[in-house]
């Protein structure tokens, strides 16, 4: 064997060492893109089945249910994709092909849930914006048109005043029903600002309205009940120099 095919053999075995080297970073690349995908997908999944299945009933309209429906169908269509022989994936995607086939007479079975609490003001906030990043991440993937996902932004935030609205409302109401105007005309007056602010204020006029309204009457009664302690103190103070004036007297009467 000559020197050159020695020189050529050795070439060789070490172009075929690179190859086999590249195919296994190409093939575990592979491995840790379809984990990576996996792992983001399943993130997905969560997202949209907690929006679906925690968001409040007063909130939810059949076009935001078949919103999410469309949405989660989606992401399990691209999951089938890395699991082709998965059955659960199979089925589910029938079953959620089956809901948008309904279009908006899909079911909205979500129970009301009164937003009465700052901190279940905060878990639907949460919600919303969680959708806001399902939606934006859709038209990333080129799932929803630019202008379909531009109205779910618009509808999502509608949705975050509405939740505002409701919330302000039902702190004024529980604060009267417990007789204290004073953090009732406070919980009226935060919601009145706060659709002031808004950037499309006629879009809420009536809600300001009642908002007004509720915390007029909530003035009222902080103003009438000022005005009867006012006087209680008043009669407290005439009882009280009656009282040093007969006791003044009884002294005069006794020691004169």
């Amino acid at each position: 064997m000559t020197p050159l095919m020695i020189t050529l053999l050795v070439i060789a075995g070490i172009v075929i060492l690179i190859a086999i080297g590249y195919m296994n970073h190409v093939v575990e690349n592979n491995k840790l893109e379809k984990a990576r995908a996996q792992i983001e997908l399943n993130d997905r999944l969560r997202r949209c089945g907690e929006i679906t299945e925690t968001f409040p009933g007063q909130l939810m309209t059949p076009q935001l249910k078949l919103l999410l429906t469309r949405l989660e169908l989606n992401v399990n269509q691209r999951m089938l994709h890395l699991n082709k022989s998965s059955a659960t994936i199979k089925a589910r995607i029938a079953e959620l092909e089956t809901l948008v086939g309904q279009g908006e007479s899909i079911p909205v079975n979500n129970p009301p849930g009164p937003i009465q609490t700052e901190a279940k003001a905060k878990d639907v906030r949460f919600l919303l914006e969680a959708l806001h990043g399902q939606v934006t991440r859709a038209a990333q993937d080129g799932f929803l048109p630019t202008n379909e996902a531009k109205h779910w932004i618009r509808e999502i935030r509608h949705l975050l005043v509405l939740l505002h609205i409701e919330f302000f409302n039902n702190l004024g109401q529980h604060a009267l029903q417990q007789a204290q105007p004073g953090q009732a005309r406070l919980a009226f007056e935060r919601g009145v600002q706060y659709l002031r602010k808004q950037p499309e204020p006629a879009a809420y006029s009536q809600h300001l309205q009642l908002l007004e309204k509720q915390l007029a009457r909530a003035n009222s009664m902080v103003l009438t009940n000022s005005q009867q302690t006012a006087e209680e103190v008043n009669e407290l103070t005439e009882g009280l120099k009656a009282d040093d004036a007969d006791a003044e007297w009884k002294k005069k009467v006794i020691y004169d």
